[in-house]
């Protein structure tokens, strides 16, 4: 996935800026739905339990304090560890699939070279997946990873695909997933549909980072709102239910308060403060 140019890492999160020469000032989308609570105690102690239990080095362990306290620090990072592989793996997908794009468009692209990065990490069945999915549902891509701005709530993200599909604009959003039991790709997470309807209520897009170029955004007039699940065995398109976008475009605002909240707070400076204790106070005779 193409890094965009206009975003920065922050302390407040991934912001924004409206050229590359200007300051980052908005938030971006994901950033926003950041806000809400993820719940993922259990999953993080699933996580280390199964490392440790797994841990190849386990047996030569006991007996040994220090060893066994080895082993209980790479099974804590497990959880890390997994995240950030599964991110990767993300970035190379989402990378072939934006090449997938280019080429139809008949622009430059590096469909060669990201195909070889999946294979080489053996995950080539995802690009596979993704190719029968493109021909069998005959995506007409418009705009790939296209970055976009909304002035008057104060975000901003890029979209993975704008497309056209049996005569209806699409906003796309990709999402890598692994694979059940059963053989069949995760379920998205409704917070998608957050991120859909962000990128829907834009009202601008980017034409020319550099110049700080924007034009009225041309997508957002009814379009399908498409959650497409990449898996090794299968890829699975869901669309956002239009009875309920307003809902979710409802929360989106809420998170994207409190963020700026949470920005505030930040800024002010330091929530405590220390305090000595009372000056000792002498005797009278």
């Amino acid at each position: 996935m193409t890094d965009p140019l206009l975003a920065h890492a922050t302390e407040y999160g991934r912001m924004y800026a409206r050229s590359t020469s200007e300051p980052f000032t908005v938030p971006s989308i994901t950033t926003v739905i950041g806000q809400q609570p993820h719940g993922l105690d259990g999953w993080f102690g699933y996580m280390g339990a199964s490392s440790l239990a797994k841990d190849p080095l386990l047996a030569d362990c006991l007996g040994s304090p220090a060893k066994i306290r080895q082993a209980v620090n790479r099974a804590a990072k497990a959880a890390e560890t997994y995240r950030d592989e599964a991110a990767r793996r993300g970035d190379r997908v989402h990378n072939y699939c934006e090449q997938v794009a280019l080429r139809a468009l008949g622009r430059p692209h590096a469909m060669k070279e990201t195909r070889e990065a999946l294979a080489a990490n053996g995950e080539e069945a995802f690009a596979v997946r993704f190719d029968e999915w493109w021909e069998l549902y005959r995506v007409e891509p418009i705009a790939p990873e296209i970055t976009v701005w909304n002035k008057s709530v104060g975000y901003a993200g890029t979209l993975d695909l704008v497309a056209k599909i049996n005569g209806r604009i699409c906003l796309i959003d990709y999402k890598t997933k692994g694979t059940t039991r059963d053989g069949t790709v995760k379920p998205l997470d409704d917070k998608v549909v957050m991120q859909l309807v962000a990128g829907m209520k834009a009202e601008e897009s980017l034409v020319d980072p550099v110049a700080g170029e924007w034009e009225a955004w041309k997508h957002g007039e009814n379009p399908v709102l498409l959650a497409v699940a990449i898996g090794e065995t299968e890829v699975r398109p869901v669309r956002a239910n239009p009875d309920v976008l307003k809902h979710h475009w409802w929360k989106f605002c809420a998170l994207r308060r409190v963020w700026e909240l949470s920005a505030d707070t930040i800024s002010a400076g330091t929530a405590l403060l220390p305090i000595a204790p009372p000056p000792v106070q002498a005797r009278t005779a």
